[in-house]
Order: structure tokens, then C-alpha cells, then sequence
């Protein structure tokens, strides 16, 4: 057998300093701005956030912060937390990004769990910060991301500022080279069921997550765009965006805390923005904001491209973006496994003769797989499911950005015989290869031994125009195992009844699959990543008896 001929190509290793050196070097004025957690607007540039980068980095050395050890943000989207992004990963640290929305103990547990040596937190976090310090066993410095004047009144050990302890290092380091596959970051999943879970990054997988995350036929982002990242840079690394943005100097505009629907639409129409990132929830509170006011032409904006993802898009706002807002909305489906992109919904030439109702089923799905994601559906035997677009099973995958286990081996082996991790959900995947989301295998309705789609049902009843949110779950039933019942949060100044949502639905969906029940509620709960919480639901209503039992 013959040796293999290398080609003569230079070995450079794949590394997050090399995103922050060529915005630096490229794109150096191109502004990065961001509302802070105190208060007011910040103004930098990409040559601002790499000098602030180097300054970390420097700070790190000087606290003894060693190749491989955690440091941990709890922070919001905002250009300090970007600065952190490239400072500790391109040092050869891990960033863990905590998400400050967990149960304090679950954030305990998993600060523990990572063993971090250094805590960053934003202004908002300092009595969360002050609580829990006592019970962070391995964390020894503690920074505060404020300038001095904003500093609030702590007791914990080795605090520092912001401020003052970049200001002390030079904007002067030279990034190692190591090992492409060396650790860069580290996030928890959100653990709605026994204890979060770490995903820990490579700087190889991040950085062919970016590449493919630029391409056309993914979310296409290029330095001609405004970019709004209200996805949250704790929950799987921003979706890819911070470093994406990097890579081809894309504007940045960072909202902070300020999510609430005006403050979302102010700052898309003060900054311009074209291109805009976040879950439903933020988008059901902008429309909630836009319905007060409806004076505003939201055409007026100039946004052009939507990206949505966490959840499944409801047919309501994919239209609503369309029609009020001009702009494309490009949903995905991935998880903190997936880094997080899986698959996106883009359409392919086929489409541009579709009929319009046939054309939304096409971008309803969630997408299809995108290079380096392989793809894969097994029944409960574990036999592969066909891609015929009917027959569902459960979603397997594998790929550069995908997990093959968590931090310390928690949780076992994800993984099968061939290398295919397993997510939870299920799914149908067409002859085109769109994925389509039916369910997480744990919230699936099954009713005289079939399936019921609690994705479908609810984006159903969300086209009902006084239905802000609906969530759907399964209820006892005597004679069929299981039948549905329909939780509805209903849009500002409108009541919706039982009576109306049900006939709404009889049209839309299969008639076996209208609920038993419909409650109208004032709210619904929420995950820490802004998802519905299931768990809670089924465990609010476990006794509840359907009028058909």
C-alpha cells in the first residue's frame, strides 16, 4: 500500500484570536454599539473590542488563569461581553457563559461543576453575585463589569472593576498557538430536568461553525449589515454571531437587559438595523408594543432579514414579519449540542413558482441540513425512517459542531453505534431534506396510539387573532391513553373563549387533534432560553379532568 501525498498547503491552526486580529486589522472602525446594564449607550469598534480583548488576556496572565481553567461570564449581550468572547478563549482558557436565568442553585451547582477560577458579572447580577458567592468553592476573583462610579457596595473576596483592571494591562499580547481542538468555551444546557449539562467547544468546531454560518444559503451575514444580537451570548454562544460578525466586520448593536418591545424597536430604528436575532417570546413582545402603537409603519424600519430560532415559528409571525415588516425570516432548528446551527430554513430555486399556501408550508419547516451536519431518523427499534416528508422518527445527528458527550461525562454516552447523537426531538425530514419538527419526544401527545403534534396545534392556534401564546399538553385520558389540553395567553385588549379558539382550529387541524379543553390564562412559564415549560405544565395539570373523561 502506498504512502498518502500531502498536500503543500501551510498548517495553520483553527483559533477564536485569529476572528478578533483580522476584524482589528480590516475592519477596525466599524462600530460596535451597545446599551449597558447601568445605564446609557456605548460606542466602540472592532478595534476597541480587540484592544479590550488583549487587556483581558493580559489581566488573566496576571491572576494566574492557566490554559484549560474556566472562566465564567454572567453578563448580557453588550461589546465587554464580546471583549471576553475573544480575551479568555485566544489565551487557551474556556469562557463558560452562565445563564443568570436558572435557579440560583442550578447556577451554583453548575459554577461548581465547571470549577471556575474567575467570575465577570454585569451590575444587574451583584446581589445574585453576593448570595452565591459563599457557595462557589473554586472561583478566587470576582469582577464587576462598571467603571468605578457604578461599583456597588459588595462583600466578596478579591473584587475588582472593570474599569480599572483593564485599564492597568497593555493593549499589547501575542496569541499562542495550540492545539485547534483545545478547548474554547463552555455552556450549560438549560436543565429543565435534573441537573444542566456542560457542552464544551473546540476552537476547530467554532470555527468551522463560523464559516459555514456565513454562507448564503445559512444566515448570509456580511459587513454590509446591521446586526441586532438579541439572542442572548449565554445561551450556545450567541448562536455563532459574535463570532461570525468577527469575521467579515459586521456592525454590531447590542440591547443588554433592555428587551421589552419598545426598547427593542427603538433601537432598531435608531441604529438602523437590517438584520435582527432572537426567540418568540421577543418578538411576541415587540408586536405587543407595535399593536399599542399603530402608528408605526414597521415597513419603515428597513429590516430586512429575521432570524428566529429556540422554538418553532408560528405562522402568524412569520407572516406578520413579512407583510408588516418587508423583511425575510430565516428560522433554524439547533440545540446548545449543535453549536448551535443544525439545520436553516432557506428556499431553494424549485420554490419561486409556488403557490403562496404551499410556499409557507416550505418555510414553516425548520430547514434543511447545512454542510458538515449528517442527519438521521430512527423509530423506537432504532430502524431508519425514510425521507418522504410522512414518516417521523426520532432526530439523530452528527457532524465538526457537534457534541460527543458533556463536560466531565455527565449524563453518559449521547451518542450511537454510529456516531449519531441523540437530541429528543422528532421529526419528518422531506425528499428535499426539510426537517420538520413534530415534537420533543417528551412532549408528545399520544392518543389511541397515535401521535399528536404539539408544535402544529399551537402555531395553529396562534393565527387566532386574539391569541398572544398557546401552549398544548397531554392529559389523562380513560379511553385514549392521552387527549390534548390547550393552554392560551390572549393578545392585549381581546378575550378569547373556549368556544372560539376551538372553531378557529376546526379548519386548521386534523379533527382528531382538536383539544378536549381549552384555559385561558394570563401567562405561561418559561425556560431559562426562553422556551415553554412543559414540565411545569404537565405537573400543574396532572388531576386536571377533561369535560370528555
Amino acid at each position: 500500500m502506498s504512502e498518502p501525498l500531502f498536500g503543500l498547503m501551510q498548517d495553520r491552526p483553527l483559533l477564536i484570536s485569529s476572528l478578533i486580529e483580522h476584524a482589528a486589522r480590516f475592519h477596525p472602525r466599524t462600530e460596535i454599539v451597545s446599551r449597558l446594564p447601568e445605564g446609557g449607550t456605548h460606542r466602540t469598534d472592532w478595534l476597541g473590542v480587540r484592544n479590550a480583548a488583549c487587556r483581558i488576556a493580559n489581566a488573566l496572565q496576571s491572576l494566574g488563569i492557566q490554559r484549560g481553567e474556566r472562566v465564567a461570564t454572567l453578563a448580557w449581550n453588550s461589546w465587554r461581553h464580546l471583549a471576553l468572547y475573544f480575551g479568555v478563549s485566544g489565551t487557551g482558557a474556556v469562557l463558560h457563559t452562565v445563564n443568570p436565568r436558572l435557579f440560583p442553585e442550578q447556577i451554583e451547582y453548575i459554577a461548581n461543576h465547571a470549577e471556575d477560577r474567575v467570575l465577570f458579572f454585569d451590575v444587574t447580577f451583584a446581589p445574585l453575585v453576593q448570595k452565591l458567592a459563599p457557595k462557589l468553592k473554586t472561583v478566587k476573583t470576582y469582577v464587576c463589569m462598571s467603571s468605578r462610579e457604578h461599583m456597588p457596595a459588595l462583600d466578596l473576596p478579591d473584587l475588582r472593576c472593570w474599569d480599572e483592571l483593564l485599564a492597568a494591562q497593555s493593549e499589547q499580547y501575542d496569541w499562542p498557538d495550540f492545539d485547534e481542538r483545545t478547548a474554547s468555551s463552555l455552556c450549560y444546557t438549560s436543565g429543565t430536568t435534573g441537573n444542566p449539562k456542560g457542552v464544551l467547544y473546540s476552537h476547530r468546531s467554532t470555527m468551522l461553525h463560523t464559516l459555514m454560518e456565513l454562507a448564503p444559503d445559512t444566515f448570509g451575514i456580511s459587513s454590509r449589515e446591521t446586526v441586532m444580537l438579541i439572542v442572548p451570548m449565554f445561551h450556545a454562544n450567541g448562536w455563532g454571531t459574535p463570532y461570525a460578525a468577527a469575521m467579515v466586520g459586521t456592525r454590531l448593536v447590542f440591547p443588554g437587559p433592555h428587551m421589552d418591545g419598545e426598547s427593542v424597536y427603538t433601537l432598531m430604528k435608531d441604529e438602523r438595523v437590517t438584520f435582527s436575532q432572537g426567540v418568540p417570546t421577543v418578538w411576541l413582545m415587540l408586536f405587543q408594543y407595535l399593536d399599542a402603537h399603530p402608528e408605526i409603519d414597521p415597513r419603515a424600519l428597513g429590516v430586512k432579514m429575521i432570524g428566529i430560532g429556540g422554538a418553532a415559528v408560528p405562522r402568524a409571525m412569520l407572516e406578520r414579519f413579512e407583510k408588516q415588516f418587508g423583511a425575510q425570516v430565516v428560522q433554524g432548528w439547533g440545540m446548545t449540542e449543535t453549536s448551535p446551527i443544525g439545520v436553516i430554513s432557506k428556499l431553494l430555486p424549485k420554490h419561486d413558482s409556488m403557490a403562496e399556501d404551499e410556499l409557507v408550508k416550505v418555510k414553516l419547516k425548520q430547514g434543511r441540513g447545512v454542510w458538515g451536519v449528517d442527519l438521521k431518523l430512527v423509530d423506537d427499534m432504532g430502524e431508519v425512517q425514510p425521507w418522504d416528508g410522512q414518516s417521523r422518527g426520532h432526530l439523530r445527528v452528527r457532524g465538526p459542531w457537534i457534541a460527543s458527550g458533556y463536560f466531565k461525562g455527565e449524563g453518559g454516552s449521547p451518542m450511537d453505534d454510529e456516531g449519531y447523537f441523540s437530541t429528543g426531538d422528532v421529526a419528518t425530514i422531506d425528499t428535499d431534506g426539510y426537517l420538520q419538527l413534530v415534537d420533543r419526544a417528551k412532549d408528545v401527545i399520544k392518543s389511541g396510539g397515535e401521535w399528536i403534534s404539539s408544535i402544529d396545534v399551537e402555531n395553529a392556534a396562534m393565527g387566532h387573532p386574539g391569541v398572544a401564546e398557546a401552549a398544548i399538553i397531554g392529559v389523562a385520558h380513560p379511553k385514549w391513553q392521552e387527549r390534548p389540553l390547550l393552554l392560551v395567553v390572549p393578545r392585549a385588549g381581546h378575550q378569547p373563549t373556549k368556544e372560539s379558539v376551538l372553531d378557529f382550529l376546526a379548519s386548521r387541524i386534523a379533527k382528531w387533534w382538536l383539544p378536549d379543553d381549552v384555559i385561558v390564562v394570563p401567562e405561561l412559564p418559561h425556560t431559562a432560553t426562553g422556551k415553554l415549560l412543559k414540565t411545569r405544565l404537565r405537573e400543574q395539570y396532572r388531576d386536571y379532568r377533561l369535560p370528555t373523561a
